[in-house]
């Protein structure tokens, strides 16, 4: 989705609030050791969690800049705006966004191939998300 349609449509500015954002890290770590459990019948659920932690953390990206938005593709939008040299991750995000919907809308498998192709991906997106939501002390 283009940037200037999200924040026409869909981004409100609010507080920056350090306690929600390391909040919101905390519990897309808890979501990750999930996504790292064996799936031995269902990689499916394995993407929807790799996914669901991306985007927790795009959420708490957003809140470091003062903004949420109403729409998960403006997040994708938002850390490409950001961050365009990342492009090819901001990519495979909006993969695992369309894999996630598909299964969660329509009960459609996510293929394995997908998940074994892209495994050591998603845990690099999400160290890097890490890095980028990371609320320094000023103390």
């Amino acid at each position: 989705m283009n940037w200037n349609e999200c924040e026409k449509n869909f981004i409100r500015e609010v507080e920056i609030d350090t306690e929600r954002i390391e909040s919101i890290k905390k519990k897309a770590l808890k979501r990750l050791e999930r996504a790292r459990s064996p799936f031995k019948d269902d990689v499916s659920l394995a993407v929807e969690d790799y996914y669901e932690v991306v985007k927790e953390l795009l959420i708490a990206y957003l809140l470091k800049f003062g903004i949420r938005s109403k729409n998960h593709q403006c997040l994708i939008s938002f850390f490409y705006k950001n961050n365009p040299e990342l492009e090819t991750e901001a990519n495979l995000i909006q993969q695992m966004s369309f894999y996630r919907n598909r299964l969660d809308y329509y009960g459609e498998d996510i293929p394995v191939s997908f998940y074994e192709k892209n495994k050591k991906e998603f845990e690099s997106i999400i160290e890097l998300l890490i890095k980028k939501v990371e609320v320094k002390d000023e103390k």
